[in-house]
């Protein structure tokens, strides 16, 4: 028992830290491509975090420890949340009856300090972005909440490997498989918001009216800021994991053969993520709690069907 969870941990933290940078890496590289440009390499990601890590650390004077402590949490947070999510078809190593209420505050959790480490700096700049963060997160919680409680109602449980389990597949064929379309939407809507990605947030953006993910790590610097982006790669693969796994749940039962499945699907959403940022402008900063309100109530709405 012991020798088996030990191992599903070290497959699972194994897939997490060592595939999540690549995606940053295909999404800049789809978009070179949309571009008609060559692009950085795929693995640009890993040479950034080495070089980051590789300088030294300075700290504002008017910092205090809650501006360090922002790094650390955010990425520790992504660690402790995929632990309890499968990723594709293997099944996450801890799992509890409500699990879900805990994976989805604990992205709270992280997105608390961050916004704290952003005020403690004391600069207006960077709490007018924690500000927009915090709103916009408030938003997408709801819409989060709502998505799971469908796949609850149709698992008849109430931990994420329940609610990701083999019963998927043939919901998909069944007549729940509108509100698993409209779930689908909603968490893909959740995931660009909570990694800051187009058409909610530019990350590569440096006008000052409209950062908000990047203006709050803006006096972050050295390993600080190498454990931000990391805890971002980390963020975006676990809330990709329950996209690939609601929009491919099929499994073999051989852990290799999911595994790369898992891991096809994550590329194939990234390369879409990269399309969606070639072809789409940013919102004007009205319009987006507009969407995400949006989204809350077409996640009701697929939660009324399933409780006909």
């Amino acid at each position: 028992m012991i020798g088996s969870l030990a191992l599903s941990l070290t497959i699972h933290l194994a897939l997490l830290l060592l595939f999540a940078p690549l995606l940053q890496g295909v999404i800049t590289k789809t978009k070179a491509l949309f571009a008609g440009r060559v692009g950085a390499p795929l693995l640009q990601p890993y040479y950034d975090l080495a070089r980051l890590m590789r300088k030294g650390f300075v700290f504002s004077r008017t910092t205090t420890w809650v501006f360090q402590a922002g790094p650390v949490v955010g990425l520790a947070v992504p660690l402790l949340a995929s632990l309890l999510i499968p990723f594709g078809g293997l099944a996450a190593p801890i799992s509890f009856e409500g699990d879900f209420i805990l994976f989805v505050y604990l992205f709270a959790l992280s997105r608390f300090f961050t916004a704290t480490a952003a005020l403690d700096t004391g600069s207006s700049f960077e709490g007018m972005g924690a500000a927009r963060e915090v709103t916009f997160s408030c938003l997408a919680e709801p819409t989060m909440l709502f998505t799971l409680l469908v796949l609850a109602r149709l698992s008849g449980g109430l931990s994420l490997n329940t609610l990701f389990g083999k019963h998927l597949l043939d919901a998909w064929h069944s007549e729940a498989g509108t509100s698993l379309g409209l779930i689908l939407v909603c968490l893909f809507v959740v995931l660009l918001v909570e990694n800051s990605r187009i058409p909610f947030d530019d990350p590569n953006t440096h006008l000052e009216l409209t950062m908000i993910h990047e203006v709050m790590v803006l006096d972050h610097s050295g390993p600080a800021f190498g454990m931000i982006l990391y805890g971002a790669s980390l963020k975006m693969m676990v809330l990709g994991a329950i996209v690939v796994r609601l929009a491919l749940p099929w499994q073999t039962g051989w852990w290799l053969s999911d595994a790369l499945l898992f891991m096809a699907g994550l590329i194939a959403m990234a390369v879409f993520i990269g399309v969606i940022e070639s072809i789409m402008a940013r919102l004007r900063l009205p319009r987006v709690p507009q969407m995400l309100i949006g989204t809350s109530l077409l996640s009701i709405f697929a939660l009324v069907l399933v409780l006909r």
